[in-house]
């Protein structure tokens, strides 16, 4: 009896030890694996990284397509003390920079495209800042936008896409 029940003992115990070990480093897993601010994530030959809207009201997004980087922006209007004469509540940046050099490229002509949630497509014509592109955009439901901006820039037509959520 006395063997018996120091075998079982011991059975219970490795059984625990076990769980005991193997549960945090199986939430360590997942959490890190869920974890997307700020790090990078490799979609195809794009590597992009993203750092959701914070207590700044700006949104930034950084992508490398065909070795062009684009380092994305988007800010609301209020938030910059600016008013739009059409309505606009949002302000689109960019800005591309070649992957290898890191050379800023200051001349380029392309559009973005939003989505809302709703399905409404709109496209902006991005304006030339001094190597700055930019346009102003309306945001006026909350959910997940699809943001895809097409350039003309060195040579190449690289396509951005990304996801905007606004609250």
């Amino acid at each position: 009896m006395t063997s018996r029940w120091i075998f079982t003992t011991s059975r219970y115990t490795l059984l625990w030890g076990t769980l005991a070990v193997i549960i945090p480093m199986a939430a360590a897993v997942a959490m890190a694996a869920s974890s997307s601010h700020g790090e990078k994530a490799t979609h195809g030959q794009d590597d992009s990284t993203m750092d959701h809207q914070g207590m700044t009201g700006q949104f930034q997004h950084d992508m490398t397509v065909e070795g062009v980087k684009a380092e994305f922006q988007i800010m609301s209007l209020e938030s910059m003390k600016m008013k739009d004469p059409d309505g606009a509540t949002h302000h689109i940046m960019v800005k591309f920079i070649n992957a290898d050099s890191g050379e800023q490229l200051k001349e380029a002509t392309g559009k973005i495209k939003v989505i809302a949630p709703s399905k409404k497509e709109v496209v902006v014509d991005l304006t030339d800042y001094s190597g700055t592109f930019a346009s102003n955009v309306t945001f006026d439901e909350p959910g997940k936008y699809g943001v895809i901006c097409l350039v003309k820039i060195d040579g190449k037509k690289p396509l951005y896409k990304f996801w905007y959520t606004h609250h």
